[in-house]
């Protein structure tokens, strides 16, 4: 998971590194953050490719791109259960999340994704949106290992 953001000591963030922990028990997980541009609303067109820039020098070439981005009908568990297994069945390296900053993620990075998902129709913090993408991997990884902690259909 690769994220624009700042990485703030809180109560969320704690939340999400124990879904971090409890995830990397079922697969391999890498969580990292690149700092926002900070630009004025006015320059959001040039944020955008400066956060692009910074999460492409993070993010591995190999994995699926899994652009985060409002306005597509949001991905259930089960369907989010069912992409991790069907990497798994053909063969596919992996998954690379991107979490955009304010202004979401540049249009080449919305371009180069194989895959869009939408955690929600709102608009979410970066702190909150990660706990919950983090959250649900986890709920996912559960789900295919067919334990209990997923009471969902």
């Amino acid at each position: 998971m690769a994220a624009v953001g700042r990485k703030r000591r809180s109560h969320i963030r704690r939340a999400t590194e124990e879904y971090e922990d409890r995830l990397r028990r079922y697969l391999r997980f890498e969580a990292l953050t690149v700092e926002p541009a900070r630009l004025p609303d006015g320059r959001a067109g040039e944020a955008l490719e400066r956060e692009a820039a910074a999460l492409e020098r993070r993010l591995p070439d190999d994995p699926d791109l899994v652009a985060l981005t409002r306005g597509r009908e949001p991905w259930s568990t089960r369907k989010l259960a069912d992409y991790l297994d069907g990497m798994r069945i053909y063969g596919r390296p992996g998954a690379a999340f991107a979490i955009g900053g304010a202004h979401g993620l540049a249009p080449r990075l919305l371009a180069r994704a194989r895959a869009r998902l939408a955690l929600s129709t709102m608009t979410l913090p970066h702190e909150v949106a990660r706990l919950v993408l983090t959250e649900q991997l986890y709920r996912a990884a559960t789900i295919l290992r067919g334990e209990p902690y997923h009471k969902g259909p």
